[in-house]
């Protein structure tokens, strides 16, 4: 057994940063995963040895060889959580022991080596402390940290691999959708599911997001914004979004959102609001609920507002939903007073301007 909950980490300075100039330049609208930081942090794991070379070093591309694991395997997760900018300047990180959980459970799933916690956390805290002055400020802007690990042995053979790269990156990001559109408008996928019982739909790896692009593709090309999928045996019951869960409020001031099960992504966004609009005594459903009922809800105002939710999207009014055969408006195709009442409740947590009951952020300088 290693001992590898502790590392320490070798510093390799950027040998040409970005200026300060273009870096203020870049972050006054970095728009969303387009802008890096100068640095990444490296971690590489092998049988024999466990974890090991800790560092944190110049961003840059990486060599693999042609029959490098996770190119004809896919063993494949990652991550997403932001670094905010406080009211004096410092900064935090929103529940981030949550998204290291999250990623051992993913790698677990996946037959990989699971990252021990502490070293995840500790990986995001030397990148953002190395990369601080990246966090853009402003309504909305953050610095996204995305860690990632495959397996990284090359070999083929259907096996696990043997030899894992973990790495952090990160990147100022602004909104989320193009153009700051008050509600998206959302496609049923009819031909194509994101995941099945059994499967990996509450695991955070590639091969779920690669799976539902053609049907992101079909939204896109219906003129919608996002695709929402339906389970895999009936087709009839909403699951979640191509990269967020969802949520319906009714006239009656309640809220519900599909259950978790093994095929939804237990996303740390979705569990904060679901804990937030507990406290406020507003009642809580986790529950399976009908596409025709989402339709029928709606057009008979029982429905009044939709959003959906996820660390980069944070949280997002959902106006309009669209598939073969019909197309109805929830509300007044706008954001609605819970979803907003939400958003602002949940953001000012994140960002410092408001009281933290549950002790979320972590504040890192």
């Amino acid at each position: 057994m290693h001992d590898t909950t502790i590392l320490d980490y070798e510093f390799e300075a950027h040998p040409q940063p970005v200026t300060a100039g273009d870096r203020e330049s870049l972050l006054a609208n970095p728009g969303f995963g387009k802008i890096f930081t100068d640095h990444m942090v490296v971690i590489r794991y092998s049988a024999d040895r466990g974890w090991h070379d800790a560092r944190v070093q110049p961003r840059g591309p990486i060599q693999i060889d042609p029959a490098c694991a996770v190119l004809h395997y896919a063993q494949e997760i990652f991550e997403g959580l932001k670094a905010y900018r406080l009211p004096d300047n410092g900064a935090a990180l929103f529940r981030p022991a949550e998204n290291a959980r999250r990623f051992r459970e993913s790698a677990e799933r996946m037959a990989m080596a699971p990252l021990p916690e502490t070293m995840f956390l500790s990986s995001i805290r030397e990148l953002v402390r190395v990369d601080r002055d990246w966090i853009p400020e402003g309504e909305g802007a953050s610095l996204y940290l995305r860690p990632f690990m495959f397996a990284s042995e090359t070999f083929l053979g259907v096996k696990p691999a043997s030899e894992y790269l973990y790495m952090v990156i990160a990147s100022p990001a602004g909104a989320y959708f193009k153009g700051g559109a008050p509600s998206v408008t959302l496609w049923t996928s009819e031909h194509y599911t994101r995941a099945a019982r059994g499967g990996t739909g509450a695991a955070k790896c590639g091969g779920n997001y690669a799976a539902s692009l053609v049907a992101q593709a079909e939204a896109i090309r219906e003129g919608c914004d996002q695709v929402v999928f339906l389970d895999a045996v009936e087709n009839r019951f909403v699951e979640e979004l191509g990269g967020m869960n969802v949520f319906f409020v009714f006239e009656d001031g309640s809220i519900q959102t599909p259950p978790l099960g093994g095929t939804i992504l237990p996303g740390i966004t979705r569990d904060s609001l679901l804990t937030l609009a507990r406290d406020a005594g507003i009642v809580v459903r986790e529950a399976p609920y009908r596409m025709q009922d989402w339709q029928k809800d709606a057009e008979s105002g029982r429905l009044r507002e939709a959003f959906a939710c996820g660390t980069a999207a944070v949280v997002t009014p959902i106006g309009r939903v669209r598939g073969r055969g019909f197309d109805f408006t929830i509300g007044n195709g706008g954001p609605g007073l819970l979803t907003e009442q939400l958003r602002s409740q949940l953001t000012a947590i994140q960002r410092g301007t408001a009281a933290d009951p549950h002790g979320w952020v972590e504040r890192l300088f």
